[in-house]
Protein backbone atom coordinates (compact mmCIF):
# COMPACT_ATOMS: atom_id res chain seq x y z
CA UNK A 1 0.00 0.00 0.00
CA UNK A 2 1.10 3.47 -0.65
CA UNK A 3 -0.45 6.71 1.51
CA UNK A 4 0.57 9.80 0.07
CA UNK A 5 -0.13 12.83 3.08
CA UNK A 6 -0.35 16.69 3.12
CA UNK A 7 0.36 17.82 6.64
CA UNK A 8 -1.93 20.60 8.17
CA UNK A 9 -0.42 24.08 9.18
CA UNK A 10 0.28 23.87 13.00
CA UNK A 11 0.41 20.50 12.99
CA UNK A 12 4.19 20.16 12.88
CA UNK A 13 5.21 19.54 16.70
CA UNK A 14 2.12 16.51 16.27
CA UNK A 15 3.61 14.87 13.12
CA UNK A 16 7.10 15.41 14.69
CA UNK A 17 5.81 13.36 17.73
CA UNK A 18 4.06 10.92 15.66
CA UNK A 19 6.99 9.60 13.16
CA UNK A 20 8.92 8.99 16.77
CA UNK A 21 6.23 6.18 16.87
CA UNK A 22 6.32 4.55 13.68
CA UNK A 23 8.55 1.73 14.58
CA UNK A 24 6.24 0.97 17.36
CA UNK A 25 3.28 1.44 15.32
CA UNK A 26 4.62 -0.86 13.55
CA UNK A 27 5.90 -3.08 15.56
CA UNK A 28 2.07 -3.25 17.38
CA UNK A 29 0.87 -5.13 13.87
CA UNK A 30 3.57 -7.17 12.56
CA UNK A 31 3.71 -9.15 16.20
CA UNK A 32 0.64 -10.77 15.20
CA UNK A 33 1.65 -12.56 11.94
CA UNK A 34 5.86 -12.38 12.18
CA UNK A 35 6.19 -14.61 9.32
CA UNK A 36 4.37 -12.01 7.00
CA UNK A 37 7.39 -9.72 7.35
CA UNK A 38 5.53 -6.31 7.59
CA UNK A 39 7.16 -3.79 6.86
CA UNK A 40 6.63 0.47 6.57
CA UNK A 41 8.94 3.11 4.86
CA UNK A 42 8.57 6.83 5.88
CA UNK A 43 9.34 9.40 3.07
CA UNK A 44 9.66 12.97 4.02
CA UNK A 45 8.90 16.03 1.11
CA UNK A 46 11.01 18.90 0.92
CA UNK A 47 8.45 21.47 2.28
CA UNK A 48 7.98 19.34 4.69
CA UNK A 49 11.38 18.90 5.97
CA UNK A 50 11.74 22.99 6.49
CA UNK A 51 8.87 22.93 8.64
CA UNK A 52 9.41 20.15 11.09
CA UNK A 53 13.34 20.41 11.36
CA UNK A 54 14.09 24.46 10.48
CA UNK A 55 17.11 23.82 12.74
CA UNK A 56 18.77 20.43 11.16
CA UNK A 57 20.74 20.43 8.03
CA UNK A 58 18.53 19.43 4.71
CA UNK A 59 19.59 16.06 3.63
CA UNK A 60 22.15 17.21 -0.07
CA UNK A 61 19.75 15.65 -2.30
CA UNK A 62 16.31 16.96 -0.90
CA UNK A 63 14.22 19.03 -3.10
CA UNK A 64 10.64 19.33 -4.38
CA UNK A 65 10.48 16.85 -7.92
CA UNK A 66 10.60 18.75 -10.78
CA UNK A 67 8.48 18.45 -13.28
CA UNK A 68 10.20 17.09 -16.62
CA UNK A 69 8.44 18.01 -19.94
CA UNK A 70 9.31 16.27 -23.04
CA UNK A 71 8.33 17.33 -26.55
CA UNK A 72 4.90 15.18 -26.09
CA UNK A 73 4.75 14.16 -22.94
CA UNK A 74 5.50 15.40 -18.94
CA UNK A 75 6.57 13.38 -15.34
CA UNK A 76 4.05 16.07 -13.75
CA UNK A 77 4.81 17.28 -10.04
CA UNK A 78 2.22 16.93 -7.09
CA UNK A 79 1.48 17.75 -3.92
CA UNK A 80 2.64 15.81 -0.96
CA UNK A 81 4.21 15.95 2.82
CA UNK A 82 4.86 12.38 3.13
CA UNK A 83 4.74 8.82 1.53
CA UNK A 84 4.09 5.97 3.83
CA UNK A 85 4.64 2.61 2.03
CA UNK A 86 3.67 -0.35 3.28
CA UNK A 87 4.63 -3.94 2.43
CA UNK A 88 3.86 -7.86 3.58
CA UNK A 89 3.18 -10.92 2.59
CA UNK A 90 -0.20 -10.32 3.47
CA UNK A 91 -2.44 -7.44 2.23
CA UNK A 92 -4.52 -7.52 5.33
CA UNK A 93 -0.95 -6.52 7.65
CA UNK A 94 -0.60 -3.56 5.20
CA UNK A 95 -4.41 -2.70 5.92
CA UNK A 96 -4.74 -2.75 9.67
CA UNK A 97 -1.18 -0.69 10.07
CA UNK A 98 -2.85 1.65 7.32
CA UNK A 99 -5.71 2.06 9.50
CA UNK A 100 -4.20 2.56 12.76
CA UNK A 101 -1.81 5.08 11.27
CA UNK A 102 -4.93 6.55 9.84
CA UNK A 103 -6.42 7.14 13.13
CA UNK A 104 -3.09 8.60 14.42
CA UNK A 105 -2.67 11.03 11.87
CA UNK A 106 -6.31 12.38 11.99
CA UNK A 107 -6.77 15.69 12.55
CA UNK A 108 -2.80 16.47 11.44
CA UNK A 109 -2.48 15.15 8.03
CA UNK A 110 -4.87 14.28 5.00
CA UNK A 111 -4.25 11.25 3.05
CA UNK A 112 -4.85 12.83 -0.34
CA UNK A 113 -3.87 9.33 -2.69
CA UNK A 114 -3.99 5.58 -1.54
CA UNK A 115 -3.51 3.09 -3.93
CA UNK A 116 -3.60 -0.77 -3.39
CA UNK A 117 -1.14 -2.41 -4.95
CA UNK A 118 -0.75 -6.58 -5.96
CA UNK A 119 1.21 -9.15 -6.78
CA UNK A 120 0.77 -9.96 -10.80
CA UNK A 121 1.30 -13.37 -11.88
CA UNK A 122 4.82 -14.03 -12.13
CA UNK A 123 5.87 -10.31 -10.91
CA UNK A 124 4.34 -8.64 -13.83
CA UNK A 125 2.93 -5.69 -14.75
CA UNK A 126 -0.78 -5.15 -15.74
CA UNK A 127 0.97 -4.39 -19.48
CA UNK A 128 2.35 -8.37 -19.15
CA UNK A 129 6.10 -7.95 -19.42
CA UNK A 130 8.17 -8.56 -15.91
CA UNK A 131 8.94 -5.57 -14.06
CA UNK A 132 11.72 -5.31 -11.78
CA UNK A 133 14.57 -7.63 -13.65
CA UNK A 134 17.10 -5.09 -13.43
CA UNK A 135 16.60 -4.43 -9.83
CA UNK A 136 20.07 -5.16 -7.98
CA UNK A 137 20.65 -7.70 -5.71
CA UNK A 138 22.74 -8.42 -2.59
CA UNK A 139 25.59 -5.61 -1.44
CA UNK A 140 25.06 -3.95 -4.65
CA UNK A 141 20.93 -3.62 -3.89
CA UNK A 142 22.65 -1.79 -0.77
CA UNK A 143 25.15 0.41 -1.97
CA UNK A 144 22.29 1.39 -4.59
CA UNK A 145 19.79 3.00 -2.11
CA UNK A 146 22.13 3.41 1.23
CA UNK A 147 23.03 7.44 1.74
CA UNK A 148 26.60 6.90 3.03
CA UNK A 149 29.85 9.07 3.85
CA UNK A 150 28.84 11.15 1.29
CA UNK A 151 25.91 12.68 3.75
CA UNK A 152 27.08 11.13 6.89
CA UNK A 153 24.33 12.93 8.86
CA UNK A 154 21.78 11.00 7.37
CA UNK A 155 24.25 7.91 6.49
CA UNK A 156 21.38 4.70 6.18
CA UNK A 157 19.00 6.72 5.04
CA UNK A 158 17.71 7.05 1.38
CA UNK A 159 15.45 8.64 -1.19
CA UNK A 160 12.50 7.67 -3.06
CA UNK A 161 10.98 9.16 -6.41
CA UNK A 162 6.85 7.81 -6.91
CA UNK A 163 4.75 7.98 -9.77
CA UNK A 164 0.76 6.92 -10.38
CA UNK A 165 0.86 5.45 -13.83
CA UNK A 166 -2.15 5.28 -15.38
CA UNK A 167 -2.44 2.28 -18.65
CA UNK A 168 -4.01 2.72 -22.11
CA UNK A 169 -4.82 -0.82 -22.20
CA UNK A 170 -7.01 -0.74 -25.03
CA UNK A 171 -4.03 0.89 -27.25
CA UNK A 172 -1.20 -1.38 -25.73
CA UNK A 173 -3.65 -4.49 -26.46
CA UNK A 174 -3.49 -3.21 -29.94
CA UNK A 175 -0.23 -3.66 -30.75
CA UNK A 176 1.35 -7.07 -31.74
CA UNK A 177 3.39 -8.98 -29.24
CA UNK A 178 6.65 -7.68 -31.48
CA UNK A 179 5.29 -4.13 -30.76
CA UNK A 180 5.12 -4.36 -27.33
CA UNK A 181 8.41 -5.91 -26.99
CA UNK A 182 10.16 -3.39 -29.19
CA UNK A 183 8.45 -0.65 -26.36
CA UNK A 184 10.23 -2.43 -23.61
CA UNK A 185 13.18 -4.16 -25.26
CA UNK A 186 12.54 -7.66 -23.62
CA UNK A 187 10.71 -10.47 -24.54
CA UNK A 188 7.62 -11.03 -23.45
CA UNK A 189 7.01 -14.45 -22.62
CA UNK A 190 10.51 -15.58 -21.22
CA UNK A 191 11.56 -11.92 -20.05
CA UNK A 192 15.15 -12.13 -22.15
CA UNK A 193 16.83 -8.50 -23.14
CA UNK A 194 16.93 -8.00 -26.47
CA UNK A 195 20.65 -7.19 -28.00
CA UNK A 196 21.77 -3.88 -27.56
CA UNK A 197 22.11 -3.75 -31.89
CA UNK A 198 18.06 -4.69 -31.71
CA UNK A 199 16.67 -2.11 -29.19
CA UNK A 200 14.93 0.47 -30.87
CA UNK A 201 16.31 3.94 -29.60
CA UNK A 202 12.85 4.54 -27.33
CA UNK A 203 12.72 1.05 -25.80
CA UNK A 204 12.04 1.61 -22.45
CA UNK A 205 15.30 -0.66 -21.43
CA UNK A 206 17.45 1.27 -23.81
CA UNK A 207 16.49 4.90 -21.92
CA UNK A 208 16.50 3.22 -18.56
CA UNK A 209 20.24 2.02 -18.21
CA UNK A 210 23.01 4.86 -17.61
CA UNK A 211 26.51 4.81 -16.29
CA UNK A 212 28.80 7.23 -14.66
CA UNK A 213 31.86 9.05 -16.29
CA UNK A 214 33.99 6.01 -15.56
CA UNK A 215 31.24 3.69 -17.03
CA UNK A 216 30.07 2.14 -14.32
CA UNK A 217 26.49 1.35 -14.12
CA UNK A 218 23.85 3.77 -12.33
CA UNK A 219 21.37 1.48 -10.41
CA UNK A 220 18.37 1.88 -8.12
CA UNK A 221 15.56 -0.14 -6.62
CA UNK A 222 12.54 -0.28 -8.14
CA UNK A 223 9.41 -1.92 -5.98
CA UNK A 224 6.75 -0.71 -8.23
CA UNK A 225 3.24 -3.09 -8.27
CA UNK A 226 0.07 -3.06 -10.07
CA UNK A 227 -2.91 -1.89 -9.16
CA UNK A 228 -6.46 -1.17 -10.57
CA UNK A 229 -10.29 -0.61 -10.30
CA UNK A 230 -11.65 -2.59 -13.16
CA UNK A 231 -15.27 -0.83 -12.68
CA UNK A 232 -13.75 2.24 -13.17
CA UNK A 233 -11.55 0.87 -16.17
CA UNK A 234 -8.49 1.63 -13.92
CA UNK A 235 -5.39 -0.08 -14.71
CA UNK A 236 -1.77 0.90 -13.77
CA UNK A 237 1.50 0.83 -12.38
CA UNK A 238 2.47 2.62 -9.20
CA UNK A 239 6.20 3.69 -9.51
CA UNK A 240 8.60 3.75 -6.88
CA UNK A 241 12.34 3.88 -7.08
CA UNK A 242 14.87 4.19 -3.88
CA UNK A 243 18.25 5.51 -4.62
CA UNK A 244 21.25 6.93 -2.61
CA UNK A 245 21.10 9.68 -4.50
CA UNK A 246 18.26 11.52 -6.24
CA UNK A 247 19.80 12.22 -9.45
CA UNK A 248 20.11 8.50 -10.35
CA UNK A 249 16.38 8.36 -10.89
CA UNK A 250 16.20 11.89 -12.09
CA UNK A 251 18.37 11.42 -15.08
CA UNK A 252 16.63 8.26 -15.95
CA UNK A 253 13.43 10.29 -16.13
CA UNK A 254 14.88 13.15 -18.01
CA UNK A 255 15.76 10.08 -20.37
CA UNK A 256 12.28 8.82 -20.58
CA UNK A 257 10.39 12.20 -20.95
CA UNK A 258 12.92 13.60 -23.37
CA UNK A 259 15.30 11.43 -25.19
CA UNK A 260 18.94 10.60 -24.96
CA UNK A 261 19.32 11.91 -27.66
CA UNK A 262 16.35 14.48 -27.12
CA UNK A 263 13.31 13.72 -29.46
CA UNK A 264 13.77 9.52 -28.43
CA UNK A 265 11.07 9.58 -25.71
CA UNK A 266 10.28 6.52 -24.16
CA UNK A 267 7.75 4.53 -26.43
CA UNK A 268 6.26 2.86 -23.23
CA UNK A 269 4.67 6.61 -22.51
CA UNK A 270 2.15 6.58 -25.58
CA UNK A 271 0.54 4.29 -23.54
CA UNK A 272 0.94 5.15 -19.68
CA UNK A 273 0.46 8.46 -18.33
CA UNK A 274 1.99 9.68 -14.66
CA UNK A 275 -1.04 10.83 -12.96
CA UNK A 276 1.69 12.37 -9.90
CA UNK A 277 5.07 12.69 -8.87
CA UNK A 278 6.56 13.56 -5.60
CA UNK A 279 10.56 12.99 -3.92
CA UNK A 280 10.77 11.73 -0.31
CA UNK A 281 14.11 11.67 1.88
CA UNK A 282 13.93 8.26 3.51
CA UNK A 283 15.34 8.58 6.39
CA UNK A 284 16.98 5.41 8.78
CA UNK A 285 14.92 4.11 11.59
CA UNK A 286 17.14 5.38 14.22
CA UNK A 287 16.59 8.72 12.94
CA UNK A 288 12.78 8.54 12.89
CA UNK A 289 12.85 7.62 16.55
CA UNK A 290 15.23 9.95 17.62
CA UNK A 291 15.86 12.76 14.82
CA UNK A 292 19.15 13.93 15.28
CA UNK A 293 21.60 13.99 12.50
CA UNK A 294 24.35 11.43 12.98
CA UNK A 295 27.56 12.25 12.06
Amino acid sequence: MFLTLTVNDGSEEAVRDLLTGMSGFTRSVAFREPDEHLLCVVGIGSHLWDRLFPNLPKPRGLHPFEEIKGDKHTAVSTPGDLLIHLRSGRLDMCFELARLLGKKFEGHAEIIDEVHGFKFFDERDLLGFVDGTENPEGDKAEDAVTIGEEDAAYAGGSYVIVQKYLHDMAGWDALSVEEQEDAIGRSKLDDVEMDDDAKPANAHIKLNVIHDADGKQLQIMRDNMPFGSVGEREFGTYFIGYAKDPSVTEHMLRNMFIGDPPGTYDRILDFSTPQTGALYFVPSVDFLDDPTPRG
